[in-house]
């Protein structure tokens, strides 16, 4: 049988990028499990105004059968902030989708992998749209429940897709699940006596300093995370940007701070699921999404853990796990008895162990993959 011809181009005009956009709607509408993301947060992620693409170059690549219909998707991303930062020559691939077909993932790749070879780059890795700062990470464990809010995920068989074009492990990236409606009395025990020993206070966000406060958590951030793989601080533009976004949805009291001594040491992000309102609402939130979601919003009993992060001096002095039993306590208060933390890299021990300890399970794993797209030293 001849093979059909996959046809790969990149994205030029309006039709193009709402038919990037559109596919997972369709190669998704019969998954149960699949979270449509709002068609105008994607929109907003893809606009070169994005304080990304500040850093970055970024090529768009939609796949095309024989017949001219839509059949698969991804991006080349050449990320100058993970250059300066690592000068690996990694490149990255991300917002791939594709129907199940090996040639359709095969074209889509190798397009990817020339336009980044030929920018320099020797590494292709992904997913990642656009970085690790954003969704990450190819779900490979954990394919029995959706995703929680800004988590990926896809069918168990991307990873053959992805394997069979020569991808291997870069890394593993776990997420943890939690589900309690009390503490157990020696963990709040062992939470006292740190708090006492280290002279450690925990705090709410102050929605009336949220800009100062802001300004905190990129400083937390940045610092707490700078040593870890694959780390690329962000930028402030984008800081504020995913603080703009974030704030319509933020629950001070799942917000804290650490403080050792009196100096700030560490921050905690939850947010609610609001996969469970987005589920309803088919991507959109005109004529009636919005009100599907504020339906389905009212009486959210999850959260996901963004971030947990801890400046590198006070890493043993018991903060990390004080800022955990207090997104326990606080979510508690609000009803929220299930949660998921995520995502913490697979040899990052110290945080692993500190969300055992409070009982948290690891129920999923997404998988960066790496693949050589030209020796070292080749000219292009």
């Amino acid at each position: 049988m001849e093979a059909r011809l996959i046809d790969v181009t990149p994205e030029r005009g309006r039709a193009d990028r709402r038919a990037f956009i559109e596919l997972p709607y369709r190669l998704y509408r019969d998954d149960p499990l699949w979270v449509p993301p709002l068609r105008r947060d994607v929109a907003h992620m893809l606009d070169p105004h994005h304080p990304f693409h500040r850093h970055a170059e970024v090529e768009l690549f939609l796949a095309r059968d024989g017949g001219g219909r839509v059949v698969g998707r991804i991006a080349a991303i050449k990320n100058d902030a993970h250059t300066a930062q690592h000068h690996d020559g990694v490149g990255f691939f991300g917002f791939f989708e594709s129907e199940r077909n090996p040639e359709v993932a095969a074209a889509l790749f190798a397009t990817a992998a020339a336009w980044l070879a030929a920018r320099g780059l020797t590494v292709m890795r992904g997913p990642a749209s656009f970085s690790v700062n954003e969704e990450c990470g190819l779900l490979v464990k954990g394919f029995d429940s959706s995703p929680v809010v800004m988590m990926p995920y896809n069918p168990p068989w991307y990873a053959d897709l992805v394997e069979g074009y020569g991808f291997t492990k870069a890394k593993d990236l776990i997420a943890y699940r939690h589900e309690a409606t009390e503490l157990p009395d020696r963990l709040a025990r062992i939470g006292d006596r740190l708090a006492a020993r280290n002279q450690i206070t925990i705090r709410t966000l102050d929605m009336k300093q949220f800009t100062a406060e802001v300004d905190r958590v990129r400083m937390l951030y940045n610092a707490a995370w700078e040593a870890n793989w694959g780390n690329i601080p962000m930028t402030d533009a984008e800081f504020d940007d995913l603080a703009k976004q974030l704030k319509p949805v933020v629950r001070p009291e799942l917000v804290l701070f650490a403080e050792v001594r009196g100096e700030l040491a560490g921050f905690a992000l939850a947010l609610p699921d609001l996969n469970v309102a987005l589920r309803h609402m088919n991507g959109h939130l005109l004529p009636f999404g919005w009100a599907f979601g504020l339906w389905y919003g009212r009486n959210i009993k999850a959260a996901r853990v963004l971030t947990l992060g801890v400046l590198p001096k006070f890493r043993l002095t018991g903060a990390a796990e004080l800022l955990t039993l207090g997104l326990y306590k606080n979510g508690f208060a609000r009803g929220i008895y299930e949660g998921e933390s995520s995502w913490i890299l697979e040899d990052n021990l110290l945080m692993r162990q500190a969300i055992e300890k409070v009982g948290g399970d690891p129920y999923k794993t997404y998988r960066l993959y790496d693949k050589t797209i030209r020796p070292q030293g080749q000219l292009t």
